[in-house]
């Protein structure tokens, strides 16, 4: 029935493969396809139009990328469950997703009932990873510093330069809760502890001269 269908959205520049995706996924009775889009972008803009619980997300496509797209998209919906779903394998990318709040990770050649174990999974509130990218991924150096993620990045250069978090909110068209959010994340991330300690973080791993990646 519909009301307690998952509402599914695919997210893959590949027509194809989201049809593919899209075929798989519709002959489950509890499942709801919502919408296939073409880009990050579009995702950001209609997630909260289209309510999906879950987001089937491809990484690499052109504007706004997957990894982008999956912060922005839980600062505006922040119950959305989304899965990545992608040929890249390496442990970087399954690192990385996971810090930008993917709930799941699953590679686009695992058999076609594994898509839908993934997305039951995220449902329930588990993380889910195929066993391509479970073997892939290797446990963390326990002395290892967490990296800050793209938006994490973004932020800490904002209240670097002296904002406020209303500011930052305001540049960024995010809550200010979001932004309060996102600034402890950075201090527990980074071991600092106050708002000076950022500023000299950011001049000494060059983040006001515009050096770092984001």
């Amino acid at each position: 029935m519909p009301d307690t269908s998952t509402r599914v959205l695919i997210v893959d520049d590949h027509p194809m493969v989201a049809e593919g995706i899209q075929s798989i996924l519709e002959s489950y009775d509890d499942i709801s396809i919502v919408g296939t889009l073409t880009d990050g972008k579009d995702a950001v803009e209609q997630v909260v139009t289209l309510a999906p619980d879950v987001i089937l997300m491809d990484l690499n496509m052109p504007g706004v990328g997957g990894l982008t797209a999956t912060e922005m998209i839980l600062e505006r919906a922040p119950q959305t469950r989304v899965l990545i779903l992608t040929m890249h394998d390496s442990p970087e990318y399954i690192s990385t997703a996971l810090s930008h709040g993917a709930m799941g990770y699953v590679l686009k050649d695992v058999p076609t009932d594994e898509i839908k174990q993934a997305v039951d999974a995220v449902m329930q509130g588990r993380t889910y990873l195929c066993t391509g990218a479970a073997g892939s991924l290797q446990p963390k150096e326990s002395n290892t510093r967490e990296a800050l993620t793209g938006r994490e990045q973004t932020i800490l250069l904002e209240l670097a330069q002296g904002k406020s978090n209303k500011q930052v909110a305001q540049e960024l068209d995010i809550s200010v809760r979001t932004v309060e959010t996102h600034r402890k994340n950075i201090k527990r991330k980074l071991g600092i502890s106050s708002t000076a300690g950022l500023t000299r973080y950011a001049l000494e791993h060059g983040v006001l001269q515009g050096s770092a990646t984001f």
